[in-house]
């Protein structure tokens, strides 16, 4: 039965010398091989006490492995590395038993706990947990830093691209000949596209001019917002044979898709797009104005009839949306994180670690490695994988700055 204690006096801080009480938790189900003609896991289910000379002994042993790197009593000052003041006791052993088996390869810390032996990690994994957790990172006192943590990238895009809609359709949907439409783009691809009219990779004055203030997040936000609003073909006239466009754009289908819907994100889709815009932009590729030297090559070889032809056959398709979910609110992330987590990232349960008050460049780091498969879990990989780069920092900057608690984990007899 977890009872949660702020460890501010003197009884509750006798209560957290049971930290230890349930590491046998960990150590039975992640760790430790079962013994020969146990039952199975469950036979190893026993309690671990961790007396007070044991957790003084864990505080000497902590001082001279692990304050170096995570700080006296647990509060780290080193950028990329994690709090463990409070940290729930069965969790650090089992990530300890990790890095000594090499679950978790890491020179620094398999160095620190190679001669440690399982008595030790069980003492200073109760020493930890005995600590008061640290403090919260602060929340910025200025208006645009709390603007920034209630920041609506939907909403933000929408007002970026207002300015665009003139040109390219409220909604991304041209009605201009020679502007593309920029529905049915991923926004990886919108982005980098309109960063390279600001820097001039791309030659256009008008867009230059246009995208020049932007910084990265409007860029960002601008792309997102067309990537989520309703394809259509562009409203403008396809002058040229389809039939014979269809036949010419063969040899486009391995980057674009058979229909102008491109398979990988980092190509643009052609289906819907303004006829006009795709002839011109063929022709900048084939004449050398756009540098691209796979798209020189391919079309190479074509006169102005088939680019048209080609051009009409596109425009002629049905653009369909990239695979790009509306962002979630804060709320709702924090949300998922908390039912595994504990609310506002304090976590009563022995094998799953808080997250309150943690360091927000280490929170980061940990998200990003779930997300890339360097860290292994099939459910935090799961949580990640829908994460954005922008949301994986804002999750991280929010747990940073909630109050850390301590918890007391009580063994109940089973008599």
């Amino acid at each position: 039965m977890p009872l949660t204690t702020s460890a501010q006096t003197f009884a509750q801080a006798a209560m957290a010398l049971l930290a230890g009480a349930v590491l046998a938790l960990s150590a039975a189900t992640s760790c430790a091989q079962p013994a020969k003609g146990s039952a199975g896991p469950s036979a190893e289910l026993r309690p671990i006490f961790a007396t007070a000379p044991d957790i003084m002994e864990g505080k000497r042993l902590a001082d001279v492995s692990c304050a170096r790197c995570h700080g006296a009593n647990g509060i780290s000052a080193s950028a990329g590395v994690p709090h463990i003041a409070a940290q729930r006791p069965p969790y650090i052993y089992m990530q300890l038993r990790a890095y000594l088996q090499g679950a978790r390869p890491q020179s620094a810390m398999t160095g620190a706990v190679k001669f440690l032996s399982d008595d030790a990690l069980v003492k200073v994994s109760a020493y930890y947990g005995t600590l008061d957790p640290a403090r919260p990172a602060p929340v910025p006192a200025t208006k645009s830093g709390a603007a920034a943590a209630k920041r609506d990238p939907l909403q933000a895009g929408k007002a970026a691209a207002a300015a665009c809609g003139g040109c390219h359709g409220d909604t991304g949907v041209s009605k201009t000949p020679g502007s593309p439409s920029l529905v049915g783009l991923d926004p990886k691809y919108l982005a980098a596209t309109m960063k390279a009219y600001k820097t001039g990779q791309r030659k256009h004055d008008l867009m230059k001019s246009l995208v020049a203030s932007l910084s990265d997040a409007d860029v960002a936000d601008t792309a997102l917002f067309y990537a989520l609003q309703k394809p259509a073909r562009a409203g403008t006239p396809a002058p040229g044979d389809a039939a014979a466009g269809k036949k010419a754009a063969v040899a486009c289908a391995g980057c674009h898709g058979d229909t102008g819907v491109a398979p990988d994100p980092a190509n643009p889709s052609l289906a819907g797009q303004d006829a006009q815009y795709l002839a011109v932009a063929t022709q900048a590729y084939k004449d050398g104005t756009r540098k691209d030297e796979t798209m020189k090559s391919m079309v190479a070889a074509l006169d102005d009839a088939a680019i048209k032809n080609i051009a009409a056959f596109y425009a002629g398709q049905q653009p369909q949306a990239p695979k790009v979910r509306k962002p979630l609110s804060l709320a709702e992330l924090s949300e998922r994180c908390d039912r595994c987590h504990g609310i506002n990232g304090n976590s009563i349960d022995p094998l799953v670690p808080a997250i309150a008050a943690q360091r927000a460049d280490w929170l980061e780091q940990v998200l990003n490695t779930y997300h890339t498969g360097a860290r292994k879990s099939t459910a935090m990989a799961a949580m990640t994988s829908v994460l954005s780069e922008g949301e994986t920092k804002e999750l991280a900057t929010h747990y940073s700055r909630q109050t850390g608690r301590a918890v007391t984990f009580i063994p109940l007899s089973s008599k």
